[in-house]
């Protein structure tokens, strides 16, 4: 039984920064972030937007761009670290904007930025434990990155939300039945109870990211079907390579660490082509990689949605030229958990996950307007002229939580 992504769809905030601006503003010259970080833009969320908002709206688009009843649905997942409570979840605020029915099971995930992956693969084993029934799921990964002003982590900032129909009719992506796995408990990546930004490490996380990958690729390595010959790469029958990015730069080292992994497995490269290796590093990185990593340049890390971005991106520029190849997807979250599973872009694939509109649509902002945005957090309020976004955070009123749907369209 086919069991996978029907539909994807996203919501980026309606306000985005130029890195070049954030640069002269830290006396740091562009190419560090332009070339050492791979960053051009992120994307940045005005007061009247949260997690729930951004979660919110990335559904209403999937659920309209897949024609199905909310009512459909059996199960939401929403995947974030940007929690509002320390009880009740995002999902059923979202629950509630989104109009599902009431006979559904619904719980918010978080394991750092790999929980987006937990509820892909929590959703699709739901979908496939109800046999014939018909089943489907909406999962949702959302988050906004925040780091202090003038920290080492400020440029790898940003918000956006990823939501996937999981069920039987996969339009989008085929997930495949097997997946490796990584965990261990470090602190390359935490952010305390009381606290807003996150603290990092951050050597320290680049260390753990490409340790948790090797251990994840090589335990799929082992698991894949048909069994792989003793000069055969994996890399080989994947077309595509996506990674938990949270900088572009991130997936050059991924993606050389795993192709590292896969030539020392194969008896003939190993033992007489790793002299190969930086060249066709660069020639897969350019080939395989590059495609699926320039939404995450405009919009900055995404935490849970980080992977999810870049699939969208790809399969909404490239779906049609990848029908019938199959893609490898790395998920990482700090602490730390990884998982490596691959997924078949199915015939017929026409993803429209509004990617491109985004983008093109969004309002440029200075410093000065960055930095009182990032002071006012997520306090609630009117929305901004030109607001793209379909649902509002009101504020906070005897300690509860306030939203409504935003549909300027109808006012007028």
């Amino acid at each position: 039984m086919s069991v996978g992504i029907e539909q994807l769809a996203v919501y980026v905030p309606p306000y985005v920064l130029s890195l070049d601006a954030l640069a002269a503003a830290r006396g740091v010259p562009a190419e560090k972030f332009r070339e050492g970080l791979g960053v051009r833009e992120m994307a940045i969320a005005p007061p009247c937007e949260d997690v729930v908002t951004l979660a919110a709206s990335a559904g209403a688009r999937a659920l309209r761009a897949s024609r199905i009843d909310p009512g459909d649905i059996g199960m939401l997942l929403v995947a974030t670290e940007t929690g509002v409570d320390h009880a009740k979840p995002v999902s059923i605020f979202v629950h509630e904007l989104l109009g599902i029915g009431r006979q559904c099971r619904v719980y918010e995930l978080k394991h750092a930025c790999y929980a987006g992956t937990a509820a892909l693969m929590s959703a699709a084993d739901w979908v496939r434990a109800g046999g014939t029934r018909p089943r489907r799921a909406l999962v949702i990964a959302a988050d906004i990155a925040r780091y202090a002003i003038g920290s080492p982590g400020e440029p790898t900032q940003g918000a956006g939300a990823v939501a996937m129909v999981v069920g039987r009719e996969p339009g989008s992506l085929v997930l495949g039945e097997e997946s490796g796995t990584y965990a261990g408990n470090v602190y390359d990546f935490w952010r305390p109870l009381g606290r807003r930004e996150a603290m990092v490490d951050g050597k320290y996380s680049v260390e753990c990211y490409l340790e948790a990958l090797a251990g994840a690729f090589t335990a799929y390595r082992a698991l894949e079907r048909p069994a792989l010959g003793a000069d055969e790469p994996l890399s080989a029958r994947l077309a595509r390579f996506l990674y938990h990015t949270p900088f572009p730069k991130m997936a050059v080292k991924a993606h050389r660490r795993l192709l590292e992994l896969d030539w020392r497995a194969t008896a003939a490269r190993a033992a007489g082509e790793t002299d190969r290796l930086e060249e066709a590093m660069v020639a897969s990185h350019r080939d395989a990689v590059a495609p699926g990593l320039e939404a995450v340049a405009r919009v900055g890390n995404t935490y849970t949605a980080s992977l999810y971005l870049c699939l969208a991106a790809l399969l909404e520029r490239e779906g049609s030229r990848l029908a019938g190849q199959r893609l490898g997807l790395f998920s990482y979250g700090s602490g730390c958990c990884a998982e490596f599973f691959t997924g078949l872009v199915p015939t017929g694939v026409a993803v429209q996950a509004g990617v491109a509109e985004l983008l093109r649509e969004r309002t440029a902002i200075d410093i000065e307007a960055y930095e009182r945005l990032v002071r006012e957090g997520d306090a609630g309020g009117e929305p901004p002229p030109g607001f793209t976004g379909e649902f509002v955070f009101q504020g906070v009123r005897d300690e509860r939580r306030e939203y409504a749907r935003f549909a300027p369209a109808l006012a007028a």
